[in-house]
């Protein structure tokens, strides 16, 4: 049986994080169904307006927007606007008016309803060959990455780092031989930058060492003596690792 799989390219892309912003159900059915289709692409949210979207940029590390521009209150281009460090979007719409500032904004594509399966692939295979692009050597080969850090590039060797905290403007890579590193970078940035099977999202502010981790429980864990906090939104998927890696025992406990 021949399935839609045969329009993907066959382009070695890391599995990247997109949502959905829509104000029509019916139309989140059919992307959502598309992405099943597509192996680059998790979907981690469904919206229905702008605001829904901003709250789960917040909460999420999201890679691509498929993004209806007319939403209540708040239409799909305004919103853009007020992202300071957006991932790529692809406008999804009814409406050839907004063509023009689409592009202007940095859209990757923008496709009129309705959307055939076809023309959806041809927009993702597009931000593929640019994460292809982009994608720095793979962390987990070179042993190390580099940051930019008092006006030079400072090596960090992969296993040197405990965890990475996010403050508003800046991050703190902290390290189990050196003194902390402060950068300006955002972290959803460096969580691309390092391997997945290493590292781990854990909070909206932190990024830690799956093996630096010594302890946890359903709402922390503990790298050495310090204790970092698991976000709502990221306990799930902490749960699956933590089932998917190890046997563990009934009764694993929220602290008091």
């Amino acid at each position: 049986m021949k399935t839609r799989s045969r329009y993907l390219k066959k382009e070695r892309t890391r599995q990247c994080n997109c949502i959905i912003v829509d104000d029509e159900p019916p139309a989140i059915k059919i992307l959502a169904s598309y992405v099943e289709w597509v192996p680059q692409l998790t979907l981690v949210g469904t919206c229905k307006n702008a605001f829904e979207a901003l709250a789960t940029l917040r909460e999420h590390q999201v890679d691509l927007i498929f993004l209806d521009i007319h939403m209540p209150k708040l239409i799909g281009t305004e919103m853009l606007k007020t992202l300071p460090h957006p991932p790529r979007v692809i406008f999804t719409t009814a409406h050839k008016d907004f063509a023009i500032e689409a592009f202007e904004l940095d859209a990757l594509d923008y496709l009129l309803k309705p959307i055939s399966f076809e023309r959806f692939v041809k927009a993702v295979n597009k931000f593929c060959r640019i994460e292809e692009m982009k994608a720095p050597a793979p962390a987990q080969a070179q042993g190390f990455v580099y940051f930019r850090a008092d006006r030079k590039m400072i090596k960090v060797f992969l296993d040197d780092i405990l965890y990475i905290e996010s403050f508003k403007d800046y991050i703190v890579i902290r390290l189990k031989t050196d003194e902390p590193i402060r950068i300006k970078q955002a972290l959803n940035s460096v969580e691309n930058m390092l391997p997945r099977a290493s590292f781990m999202r854990i909070h909206r502010s932190y990024l830690v060492s799956v093996d630096k981790i010594t302890a946890f429980t359903k709402t922390d864990i503990e790298i050495g003596r310090t204790e970092l906090p698991i976000g709502r939104s990221y306990a799930k998927a902490f749960r699956q690792w933590t089932s998917d890696r190890f046997d563990l025992p009934e009764g694993v406990e929220e602290r008091d």
